[in-house]
């Protein structure tokens, strides 16, 4: 699990603003996984199925090792998801973790941790798109969104293994679904409970944004950023991450200097994404428009543009080179 999220935050592929909205689906993020690092992925969670089918073989009703084989295969569905883009690998490992966790607990019912799995998988699948969710449907995959807000809950409050990741899930689901407040409840409890998690603070200062409470936000992430460069106090803050949602809530405060400054931040921040780079690019190109530097907006758009690397917003930077940005 370490092994294989720590390569997923590298990525910028836990910046959860980006799964805020359906357009991930469809929008393919370049990764520059490597292929050592691949590999050892899919050699740990080899071997973690092996030691749970080495263990079934002996008694078809371990509950422990049933719910183990499904939590590794759980994890390497997330992966096929976010690096791949592979949603029927996804969908059919997905099931076969939902699967294993159902056994779990026609064995034991009290076994809440196995909730969790099928909360994921009820939710997710139910909020692909129509075309996708006929897609992994062929797969037998069915989803309830719900439904998977129940177990995930249930399985927050009483889990004994995965009430942490119940929770992180619980919070990313009910954004996605605009129910922010909701959310930024269930993420306070995390930053309680783990308040030197980079991510979770930033999540607190995501929802805040996200919930239309803009300069709590706009507080929220500039506390976060003073944190990240006491020593130690995070464990490798990617902070384009804080800069750009810092740059989000300012202009949406109409800060637009301040705007500027942070997506230029964002943007020049040696650990980000080629990704998060030209999204920063675009935006600081806008708000320089808005502040009359031309030069240093065209300047922007065209990095933004630039053929090499993430081509997400070329079209848009091109459009802003022609003309200069207005605000609408």
């Amino acid at each position: 699990m370490v092994t294989l999220y720590r390569e997923l935050y590298r990525q910028d592929l836990l910046d959860t603003t980006y799964y805020a909205h359906d357009s991930f689906i469809f929008n393919k993020r370049e990764t520059n996984v490597s292929p050592a690092a691949r590999q050892r992925i899919e050699e740990l969670t080899n071997k973690a199925v092996d030691l749970a089918e080495r263990r079934l073989k002996i008694d078809p009703k371990d509950k422990d090792a049933l719910f183990a084989r499904g939590y590794a295969k759980g994890m390497h569905a997330s992966f096929a998801t976010l690096v791949d883009h592979s949603f029927s690998k996804a969908a059919k490992e997905g099931l076969s973790s939902r699967t294993d966790s159902e056994e779990v607990l026609k064995i034991d019912p009290d076994y809440v941790d196995a909730k969790m799995a099928m909360g994921i998988q009820q939710f997710a699948v139910a909020s692909l798109p129509r075309l996708v969710r006929i897609m992994v449907g062929i797969f037998g995959v069915g989803g309830n969104k719900e439904k998977g807000l129940v177990l995930l809950r249930d399985c927050a409050a009483r889990g004994t293994v995965t009430s942490v990741e119940s929770r992180t899930a619980l919070s990313l689901f009910l954004r996605h679904d605009g129910r922010y407040g909701e959310a930024l409840g269930v993420t306070q409890t995390l930053v309680a409970q783990y308040p030197h998690d980079y991510l979770f603070r930033l999540e607190e200062a995501n929802l805040l944004k996200d919930g239309g409470t803009g300069m709590r936000a706009v507080d929220s992430y500039r506390a976060v950023i003073a944190d990240a460069h006491k020593n130690g106090y995070f464990i490798e803050p990617r902070l384009h991450m804080a800069y750009y949602g810092l740059a989000e809530a300012e202009r949406g405060q109409n800060l637009i200097h301040d705007a500027a400054d942070h997506y230029l931040a964002a943007a020049s921040a040696p650990a980000a994404s080629d990704w998060v780079k030209k999204r920063a690019q675009l935006n600081a190109g806008q708000m320089l428009d808005l502040l009359g530097r031309r030069d240093d907006a065209v300047r922007q758009y065209q990095l933004a543009s630039a053929p090499i690397g993430d081509q997400s917003q070329a079209d848009e930077a091109r459009k802003y080179l022609k003309k200069p940005y207005k605000g609408k």
